[in-house]
């Protein structure tokens, strides 16, 4: 969406109060201007000439999670999170955005990720099948790979890697750098040529996210049409319920939940399938949060924690806080970002958090 389309959505959204609801910005922080409405009334503002890009409005613009659950929650589907996302650039272009976003986007166009001074893994192998790895999983939470290959293998795949170490795009198209995300999407892309896969699974429903739209709708790159995009959580309930992955129960243990990974409202029908995973195995069934589903909140891992650190925080403060109220003192999660959020702040609030993929594994027969 360029940029000139980005005032026709603020203008449908600068009065419009259908989301403030679900914002969870919004939620943690109370204050109007950081909702939705507020950010499109912002953006609308300074396309009318109204104000000016001051440290403020900088500040007011950079706040939003990015999370999509705006454009979840909105009847006639405005895309507000790609035009903040448009204005960001804008602001980053004329040399105003946070001084820390600038050396963070040097060090993703040169290392493709924000975390190590480490180039992208090669492509392994070819085949059928793909998997993106990403920098998340690899640099953050990487025993939840190693599980998820594993699982992967039980159920009869080897699936060359692609993209390890290397962000999905999202981080920078969020930031206001669409020309990082979009070297990024490229690379990623060739990984996908190179393996030769006609089906890319997906750790997450963030890379979910990335290459089934925003790719198309922010970059303006089109993914291959000739493959398919799966989760690695849908694959595996699939072969659960056909009878070609077997799992054991696990012991007794404390009350659980589910923590839906950051963007799961962006995907659509994906939420199912990690809570029958977690049924086959769990010995009692799980509590659920209130901020759930298609209603369900973030913790801080999205690029808020880079843009905004200390609203990130009260983020996964304010899932941690969900959990406890909930009465559930165990938590998993297969994204390794919401994981590595929720373990920082966890021991605050007595809870002990768990990757999904490891459970898993540990239960196969």
């Amino acid at each position: 969406m360029p940029l000139e389309n980005a005032v026709l959505t603020t203008d449908n959204c600068r009065y419009c109060l259908m989301c403030r609801h679900v914002c969870p910005v919004g939620h943690v922080t109370r204050l109007e201007t950081l909702t939705p409405h507020g950010w499109g009334l912002l953006i609308s503002s300074k396309q009318r000439g109204l104000i000016d890009w001051t440290d403020s409005a900088v500040d007011k613009l950079y706040t939003c999670a990015d999370c999509g659950t705006c454009q979840s929650h909105c009847v006639t589907d405005q895309p507000l999170p790609s035009a903040i996302a448009e204005a960001r650039a804008e602001v980053a272009e004329l040399g105003l955005a946070p001084a820390n976003l600038y050396s963070l986007n040097e060090a993703i166009s040169r290392w493709g990720n924000p975390y190590a001074e480490s180039e992208p893994d090669a492509v392994t192998g070819t085949g059928e099948v793909a998997l993106f790895v990403g920098d998340d999983a690899r640099y953050l939470w990487p025993d939840g790979l190693k599980a998820a290959l594993t699982l992967l293998r039980a159920v009869g795949m080897d699936p060359a890697l692609i993209g390890a170490g290397r962000n999905s795009g999202y981080l920078p198209s969020s930031l206001g750098f669409p020309e990082t995300a979009r070297r990024l999407a490229r690379a990623n892309l060739d990984d996908l040529q190179a393996s030769q896969a006609t089906t890319l699974l997906t750790l997450n429903p963030g890379d979910t996210y990335a290459f089934r739209k925003l790719y198309s709708e922010r970059l303006g790159i089109d993914f291959p049409a000739n493959v398919a995009i799966k989760e690695v959580t849908t694959l595996l309930a699939e072969h659960l319920g056909a009878g070609t992955l077997t799992l054991r129960r696990a012991g007794g243990g404390p009350p659980h939940a589910y923590v839906d990974p950051a963007h799961t409202v962006r995907v659509a029908d994906r939420d199912a399938a990690p809570r029958q995973l977690l049924a086959a195995v769990m010995p009692a069934p799980a509590v659920e949060l209130f901020w759930r589903r298609e209603r369900s909140h973030p913790a801080g891992s999205t690029s808020l924690r880079f843009a905004n650190p200390m609203i990130a925080e009260h983020l996964t403060y304010a899932r941690l806080g969900d959990a406890r109220e909930s009465g559930a003192q165990l938590l998993f999660c297969e994204d390794a970002g919401t994981l590595s959020a929720l373990s920082s702040k966890a021991p605050r609030f007595g809870l002990t958090i768990r990757g999904l993929y490891e459970l898993l594994a540990e239960q196969l027969v």
